[in-house]
C-alpha cells in the first residue's frame, strides 16, 4: 500500500512539479536572477532534497492549473464510461455497480481486491501526471515567443513555439483519454469482484 500512495504522490505532483521547476529555473538563468553554476556546486545531498521539495510542492500549485486548463479546452468528443461498458457488456445491464459514482467504485474495489485496482489507479495517475503537466508547456509557449522576439537563437525558439503550442492541447487530450480508460477500466474489473457488487446491492436495497 506504502508503493501505491507514492507512486500516486510521484506521477501526479512530482513529475509536473518538477517540470515546472525546470521551466522557473531555465527563466530564473536567462533573466540572471540565479547563477546555476553556484548552485551546482553547492553541496550535493541538499540539491537533491531541495529539488524533491521544490517539485513536490510545486505539483501541488500545478493541480488546481492543470484542472483549470482542462475545463478551458473545448472537448472534441464525448466519452461516457458506463455507456461504452454496456455496450459491450450487455449482461451487466441493471447490476449496482454500473450505476455506482466512479470513485466510490474505485474505493469499493480498492477495498475488495487492492490488485486488481492497481490498474485503474494506474491509468488515472497518469492521466492526473499528463494534466498537471501541461501548464508548464502553455509557459514553456510564452517563453518560446518571448524568445522569438528578443532572443538570438531563433531556430531554437521558433521550434519551442511550434511544440509547446501542439503539447500543451495534447497532453490535455491524453489525460481525458486516460482517465477515461480509467473508470471503463474500474467497470470490467468490478464486474468480477462479487464482493463489489453484493455491497452495492446491500446498500441499494430499499429498507
Amino acid at each position: 500500500m506504502t508503493f501505491a500512495i507514492g507512486l500516486f504522490d510521484l506521477f501526479t505532483y512530482a513529475i509536473p512539479g518538477a517540470l515546472h521547476l525546470a521551466f522557473l529555473t531555465y527563466v530564473a538563468g536567462r533573466l540572471h536572477w540565479l547563477d546555476l553554476a553556484a548552485v551546482s556546486r553547492g553541496p550535493g545531498v541538499v540539491l537533491v532534497i531541495g529539488i524533491a521539495v521544490a517539485s513536490y510542492l510545486l505539483g501541488y500549485l500545478a493541480y488546481p492549473m492543470g484542472a483549470r486548463l482542462s475545463r478551458w479546452l473545448p472537448r472534441r468528443r464525448k466519452r461516457n464510461a458506463r455507456e461504452e461498458f454496456l455496450r459491450r457488456n450487455p449482461a451487466a445491464r441493471g447490476r449496482a455497480f454500473v450505476e455506482a459514482d466512479p470513485f466510490l467504485l474505485l474505493s469499493a474495489l480498492q477495498l475488495h481486491d487492492a490488485d486488481a485496482a492497481m490498474e485503474a489507479t494506474r491509468l488515472r495517475t497518469a492521466g492526473l501526471m499528463l494534466r498537471n503537466s501541461s501548464p508548464v508547456m502553455a509557459f514553456g509557449f510564452v517563453a518560446s515567443v518571448v524568445e522569438l522576439i528578443v532572443g538570438g537563437h531563433l531556430v531554437f525558439a521558433a521550434c519551442g513555439v511550434v511544440l509547446f503550442a501542439a503539447a500543451c492541447p495534447a497532453l490535455i487530450a491524453q489525460s481525458r483519454l486516460l482517465s477515461h480508460w480509467a473508470s471503463v477500466k474500474t467497470l470490467e474489473l468490478s464486474f468480477w469482484v462479487p464482493d463489489v457488487e453484493e455491497t452495492l446491492a446491500a446498500v441499494r436495497k430499499p429498507e
